[in-house]
C-alpha cells in the first residue's frame, strides 16, 4: 500500500506585506500549486502548497524556487529563504513570522531599495598566455630552448615552465582583480567575492547596490569592458534577489 506524503507549505521568501496576494505562477513540484502569501502583522511568507519531502537539487527544482523569488522581487523587497524549506501548515508559517517578526522587519529595511548584481571576469586564453610570454623573459627563453628537443627529454623543463606560468598568471589575476574591485566596490553597499573556478577566472563577485546606483554601476562595468575587453571577458548578471547577502535558514521544526 502506497504511503501518502503529508502536505505542507513550501517557503520561498519573506516580504513586507500584510495583504493576501497571488503571483500568477506555479510553485515547485510541477503540480500547478499557486504561489501566494501567508501574512502576519505586515510581513508575509511567499509559499505554495507542497508535499513535505526533500526535493532534489535538480535544474527544474532550483529554477522553480528561483523563478518564484524573482517574480516576487518585481513588486517587493525580498528575503530569500534557503532551498527546500517546508513548514507543516499555515499555522506553522504564521508562528515563524510571529517569532522572527523583528528580525525579518530589520532585514527588509536593510535590503529596501537594493539589488544584487554579479560580475565574473575571465582572461581570454590566447591573449593572456601570449602576454605572459612577452613579459617574462625567463619563461620565454626556457620555452625557446626546449622547442627543438624531443618531448621525452624535456619533461622537467616543461613542468618548470608550467609552474612559472601558473605563478605569473596568479599575479596577473590578483592585479586585475584589485583593479576591478577598486572601480566597483565604492559603488556598492557590500561585496562578496566567491570562489573562482578554472585557471583563467579572475573574479567571481556579488555586489549589493542601491537601485539609485545601478546606472553608474552599469556605466563603470562598460568602461572596464572597454579598457580590458581585449584580454578579459566580463559576464554581468542581474539584477537578481540578494542570494549572496540574505539566505534565510529557517529550521521549521524549532517553531
Amino acid at each position: 500500500m502506497e504511503t501518502l506524503e503529508k502536505e505542507g507549505k513550501y517557503i520561498y521568501c519573506i516580504i513586507g506585506s500584510g495583504k493576501p496576494q497571488s503571483f500568477g505562477l506555479s510553485g515547485i513540484g510541477e503540480r500547478g500549486d499557486e504561489v501566494h502569501t501567508i501574512s502576519y502583522n505586515n510581513i508575509a511568507a511567499v509559499v505554495s502548497n507542497s508535499p513535505i519531502k526533500k526535493y532534489s537539487v535538480s535544474s527544474d527544482n532550483t529554477m522553480a524556487h528561483e523563478r518564484a523569488i524573482e517574480r516576487v522581487m518585481e513588486e517587493h523587497t525580498v528575503l530569500p529563504v534557503r532551498f527546500v524549506t517546508i513548514a507543516e501548515s499555515e499555522e506553522k508559517v504564521k508562528r515563524i513570522l510571529e517569532k522572527e517578526h523583528d528580525k525579518f522587519k530589520e532585514l527588509l529595511l536593510e535590503m529596501k531599495g537594493k539589488k544584487e548584481v554579479g560580475i565574473k571576469a575571465i582572461f581570454k586564453k590566447e591573449i593572456v598566455y601570449k602576454e605572459i610570454l612577452e613579459e617574462h623573459e625567463g619563461i620565454r627563453k626556457l620555452k625557446e630552448m626546449i622547442t627543438s628537443k624531443p618531448p621525452q627529454k624535456t619533461h622537467y623543463q616543461r613542468m618548470e615552465i608550467g609552474k612559472m606560468v601558473e605563478i605569473a598568471l596568479d599575479k596577473e589575476k590578483e592585479k586585475h582583480k584589485n583593479a576591478i574591485l577598486n572601480v566597483l566596490e565604492p559603488l556598492s553597499e557590500e561585496v562578496k567575492t566567491n570562489s573562482v573556478y578554472g585557471e583563467r577566472m579572475i573574479i567571481n563577485a556579488a555586489f549589493l547596490i542601491k537601485n539609485t546606483k545601478e546606472p553608474e554601476f552599469d556605466q563603470n562595468v562598460q568602461e572596464l569592458d572597454a579598457k580590458y575587453g581585449e584580454k578579459i571577458k566580463f559576464k554581468y548578471v542581474g539584477p537578481i534577489p540578494p542570494y549572496n547577502f540574505v539566505n534565510l535558514a529557517i529550521e521549521t521544526g524549532e517553531y
